[in-house]
């Protein structure tokens, strides 16, 4: 069923013998592109030239370098072929890996064979990359429509970007050929870098066994309980930041104050009341009185900010998405919400807001959240903005997050500001050009940074 209720429109047909052909041949060309090495390639080419060019042996002498290549292919293969290695592993993974950073990771091997692992590799194999049928017939490519008549009909270069963009890492190969005597195990570090944020399920690694000759290799299955890697967001570099709205404050509160001790200023000693914390209590006036005496304390004041994450995406709007949450992670990391309060704001099934600040969850809880944040293709702005105004009392400021602009989103903006609430607005656009003609056809009645796709750190820089 769709979400409306109706129930969901059958998947032509077309688009069902694309995916289907599309999967088999990526699944066939990751097969043999794990097995054939660089060099195992180039020989492959150089015995069909030497085939081609060589078949007149009475005029040409390339029937021996033909000779000698595929005696070299031959007994690569079937050396590859014979290999084997019984191996298992166990992962040691950070808590936490960042989109486009470098991650580094132990991994203890172990040889339970009878016979040594000699010259071989570990490889982590990324999870499938390819597409499922929904996603590959609905998410067009970024400038599909420029492309020509034929590749819109096949939507092979479709193919080939989601493929991309569904790639989680890169890398995960262990830097040197590996000696294993049997029964003894063995620390290795391999290097990934995460392409995408959310969680990583590793649950295929592999010892990869070349020839001596290092054309093919044998790929086996290493024996390793599954694990996971959470990747946060991508984060900017943010200038100072002076939100605006810091003359409202929202009060912290005892239970705050007493998770993180003394705050504000000492103004005097009162008699004790019941819930006093035992650390306030005044020894020494106690020990005089014969009553317990507390020390008193002005309230302590917080800034609280709002930080909403517009997470509704018009199709082919998944990359401005992504830099949108970059940005929003940017915010989440940059606001000192030591000396603050944080609210993340956004609409999956419900409405959800997380909060960060003293004596509440980190930003690092922000962050994770913002790992798991998906796009939502039907549009809740309105679920969005009751979200927001229940919070507009204790809010000093807001900052907003679009991926995209539309009258809708301008709508929202206004309905806020009519409340009186400090308001930024940042637009991840594809052109600054094209987001400042809606802007001129959809305007608002607050500060709009234009974050262009490509050049967001720049925009940034502007605030």
């Amino acid at each position: 069923m769709a979400r409306n209720g109706k129930p969901a429109r059958k998947m032509p047909l077309f688009f069902r013998i694309l995916h289907s052909s599309y999967r088999r041949g990526a699944h066939w060309s990751q097969f043999v592109r794990s097995r054939v090495t660089v060099a195992g390639w180039m020989a492959l080419a150089m015995l069909v030239l030497a085939a081609v060019l060589g078949g007149d042996v009475g005029r040409s002498r390339l029937y021996q370098l033909f000779a000698l290549i595929f005696a070299l292919v031959a007994v690569g293969m079937l050396w590859a072929w014979t290999r084997r290695a019984r191996l298992a592993a166990r992962r040691m993974l950070p808590r936490h890996a960042t989109v486009g950073e470098e991650c580094r990771y132990t991994v203890e091997v172990q040889n339970d064979g009878r016979f040594p692992a000699r010259a071989f590799w570990l490889r982590e194999v990324p999870p499938d990359p390819c597409p499922e049928l929904k996603q590959f017939a609905a998410t067009p490519e970024p400038g599909e429509e420029n492309r020509n008549a034929f590749d819109r009909l096949f939507v092979y270069y479709r193919w080939r970007w989601l493929l991309e963009r569904n790639l989680m890492f890169r890398g995960g190969r262990s830097t040197e050929l590996l000696d294993l005597p049997a029964g003894e195990a063995k620390r290795v570090q391999l290097t990934l870098v995460p392409r995408r944020r959310g969680v990583i399920r590793f649950d295929d690694l592999r010892a990869l066994l070349p020839d001596p000759f290092g054309l093919f290799q044998r790929c086996r299955w290493v024996l390793a309980p599954e694990d996971s890697l959470v990747v946060l967001p991508k984060r900017y570099r943010l200038p100072p930041l002076d939100l605006p709205g810091a003359s409202q404050f929202q009060i912290g509160g005892e239970a705050v104050s007493n998770t993180i001790g003394l705050s504000g200023e000492f103004i005097g000693l009162r008699d004790y009341r019941p819930g006093d914390a035992m650390r306030h209590i005044h020894w020494k006036n106690w020990a005089k009185t014969g009553e317990p005496i507390v020390k008193e304390f002005e309230d302590t004041y917080f800034p609280r900010y709002g930080l909403v994450l517009d997470n509704f995406v018009d199709p082919g709007a998944g990359d401005l998405f992504e830099e949108a949450v970059s940005v929003a992670a940017s915010f989440a990391v940059s606001i000192d919400t030591k000396r603050s309060l944080l609210d993340l704001m956004f609409v999956k099934d419900k409405a959800i807001v997380v909060s960060a600040g003293r004596g509440l969850a980190r930003a690092e809880k922000m962050l994770e959240m913002l790992a798991a944040v998906e796009a939502e293709p039907v549009e809740k702005l309105e679920s969005l903005a009751r979200l927001v105004r229940r919070y507009h009392g204790e809010l000093s400021a807001c900052v907003c997050v679009f991926a995209g602009w539309s009258e809708e989103r301008a709508e929202f903006i206004r309905n806020l500001a009519r409340g009186g609430m400090e308001l930024t607005a940042l637009i991840v656009c594809r052109t600054a050009d094209e987001a400042q003609r809606l802007l001129a056809e959809f305007p608002v009645p607050c500060r709009v940074i234009l974050l262009e796709h490509g050049r967001v750190q720049e925009g940034l820089m502007t605030l």
